[in-house]
């Protein structure tokens, strides 16, 4: 349709040189365009049409169909004096960019299109670029590949434990532990030695520590020298950690390194699948969860410890491009006053919690495991909640918070989707 459409208007064009393409605004000089086809490009490539509106330049390219604005497509110029393909940065200067510019003519070939523009300046993009990072391709893509799992289906899997030689000296330990880790939001490394430095070495292999108001890399006992329920021997519902920070951290280290007693299991809940039940079972509760901002806060006046943090933000936060939820802030010890919301949504958000709430607290998505010396675990605190049984007896361990950027940067570097 679109070939038929744009095949009689650029006959009609070509008739007569008085008349103009009835979309486009009277200018100077006209837009020159080639013929409009819709055929196999290539033996492999998919079938490619275009057509021109007033701002905007429409492309079909296999399944997918852009709009792409003259602006952007002028702004995203990969060209030489447009873009620094060393530093990978932009060297034109969008402020520079006539708003109402369009292209003097456009020309597409089986892998190619081409843009020239009223100043003569050529740009190229290839259809398979576009294809990717135009929105409407983004709108098809995840960020982040992931496997979501409830206690049977990981159990199923059998994820293996990365020995830690491996995962300090060789690339291929490293990449196998972050590729598990980018999957699950979970992942163990065994037969470390029992201690906080060699712990820390450890953490450093994958990304910078991020220091926070509980130091660097902390010990972890039930002598309550902190003004937080983690540093007693009660049982911990699962929950997210620093939910009170803007952003919260976004990978935590654990590692027991003595426990003379009973009882102190981890649990470990995936949030995104029990997030992606609710979708499923009452998107309406999924969208509430994911608008409504909420505060949280910390208040410690515990010996030297002096803290009164605050964070804002929505229960579930998705990508608004294609609707992926990247992060769960879901901590009902550490929430604040519900200040934030009118009288006529905090039902509905209440409803809309619990619903989030049942799914986190079905048996069958309660994955326990036991710490013990030498085995490390690594939790994405925007994805997994953890929790812990009440225990007896001494126990002490250690751990870390990670910055995500760094984690995701590494991962990136060893080829993996992140």
């Amino acid at each position: 349709m679109w070939c038929q459409r744009l095949a009689c208007l650029l006959r009609a064009r070509r008739g007569s040189s008085g008349h103009r393409w009835p979309w486009l605004p009277r200018g100077p000089r006209p837009i020159l365009a080639v013929p409009a086809r819709c055929h196999p490009t290539a033996p492999a490539s998919p079938c490619c049409a275009w057509e021109l509106h007033r701002d905007h330049l429409e492309l079909r390219y296999g399944s997918t169909v852009m709009r792409l604005d003259f602006v952007w497509l002028r702004d995203h110029c990969r060209s030489a004096s447009c873009y620094n393909a060393k530093t990978k940065q932009r060297s034109l200067d969008t402020a520079s960019v006539d708003l109402a510019i369009q292209p003097q003519a456009v020309r597409v070939d089986e892998t190619t299109l081409f843009l020239t523009w009223p100043d003569g300046h050529v740009t190229r993009y290839g259809l398979e670029w576009l294809a990717r990072n135009s929105y409407e391709g983004q709108k098809q893509q995840v960020m982040h590949p992931r496997i979501l799992w409830n206690a049977e289906i990981y159990q199923q899997a059998q994820v293996p434990s990365i020995d830690c030689q491996s995962f300090l000296e060789t690339d291929e330990g490293l990449k196998e532990f972050l590729q598990n880790f980018l999957l699950y939001g979970i992942a163990f490394v065994e037969n470390v030695t029992p201690t906080k430095e060699d712990t820390e070495i450890l953490a450093k292999r994958i990304s910078i520590i991020r220091e926070t108001i509980y130091g660097r890399m902390w010990y972890f006992t039930s002598d309550f020298s902190r003004g937080d329920t983690a540093y007693t021997k009660l049982a911990l519902d699962r929950h997210t950690d620093t939910t009170y920070f803007q952003e919260p951290c976004g990978i935590q280290v654990f590692h027991c390194l003595k426990h003379e007693g009973t009882g102190g299991r981890t649990l470990l809940v995936d949030g995104f699948h029990a997030a992606e039940r609710v979708l499923h079972q009452a998107p309406e509760h999924f969208e509430l969860l994911a608008k409504v901002p909420l505060k949280h806060e910390y208040v410690e006046n515990v010996g030297g410890c002096h803290n009164h943090m605050i964070g804002v933000g929505p229960v579930l936060n998705v990508y608004p491009w294609n609707n992926e939820l990247y992060l769960i802030r879901y901590n009902n010890y550490d929430r604040a006053v519900i200040n934030t919301v009118p009288h006529d949504v905090v039902r509905r958000w209440y409803h809309a919690h619990r619903a989030l709430t049942a799914e986190l607290r079905r048996p069958d998505n309660e994955l326990w495991v036991k710490l013990k010396p030498g085995k490390v675990l690594f939790v994405d605190n925007w994805r997994v909640l953890h929790g812990r049984e009440a225990f007896t007896g001494y126990r002490q361990l250690c751990g870390c918070y990670l910055t995500r950027d760094d984690v995701l940067n590494t991962a990136r570097l060893l080829g993996l989707q992140a």
